[in-house]
């Protein structure tokens, strides 16, 4: 299978579905007979996490392979992002307990609820989205439903979750059964599903 390079990626999935270093290439265009793009990014993107917005021209061009053009580019375009782009931050999902964290509201329902984290490239939080509601002893979820809302969100990743109002937080051979089938569905698609996470009020578990 032919890789898909990042301006054809933007282009087919859209934005939210490349990564950092996937983003700063299409930024850094190509590279030289030196150094590739793939490294220069890697560079840039090393710097700006440990840097953040705080990262100078000086910086940037004393990076190989950023000449004085391309790193006016892009301190250019950080600035215009800083002032009309900013959005309030949004929380990255780096791991099960930050993903627990977004389903606080779901522990202790009487009903189970299936819900739905959408992530873009860098694993920010798009969406935080209730799918279904069910009885208390079963959730009936399609994968159609939830690939409809990660593809309008553009998401790179998702994650689902469900609470158990039993207590436990062992999964059923319904949770198995349906985990495989949306990692199934997502692998069609192109879109991960990281995890799937039983929470329950005091306890969660990640399939």
């Amino acid at each position: 299978m032919t890789t898909m390079m990042p301006r054809e990626k933007l282009v087919k999935f859209g934005p939210a579905h490349l990564t950092d270093e996937e983003l700063l290439r299409i930024l850094i265009g190509s590279g030289n007979k030196q150094v590739s793009a793939h490294d220069i990014a890697r560079q840039v993107l090393k710097l700006l996490k440990e840097k953040g917005s705080s990262v100078t021209y000086g910086e940037l061009s004393s990076i190989k392979g950023m000449g004085a053009a391309k790193t006016s580019e892009v301190v250019a375009l950080f600035e215009l992002g800083r002032r009309y782009l900013m959005p309030a931050e949004s929380p990255v999902i780096s791991c099960t307990d930050d993903a627990v964290a977004q389903l606080g509201a779901i522990r202790d329902k009487k009903q189970e609820h299936f819900v739905l984290l959408t992530l873009d490239g860098a694993n920010r939080l798009i969406s935080n989205t209730t799918i279904f509601q069910g009885t208390l002893n079963q959730s009936l979820v399609h994968p159609r439903e939830i690939f409809a809302k990660a593809l309008e969100d553009r998401a790179a990743s998702i994650i689902v979750a469900h609470n158990h109002p039993s207590g436990t937080a062992q999964p059923s051979a319904e949770d198995l059964e349906t985990t495989a089938k949306l990692k199934e569905a997502g692998e069609l698609l192109g879109i991960k599903v990281l995890e799937h996470i039983i929470v329950t009020k005091f306890d969660h578990l990640s399939i």
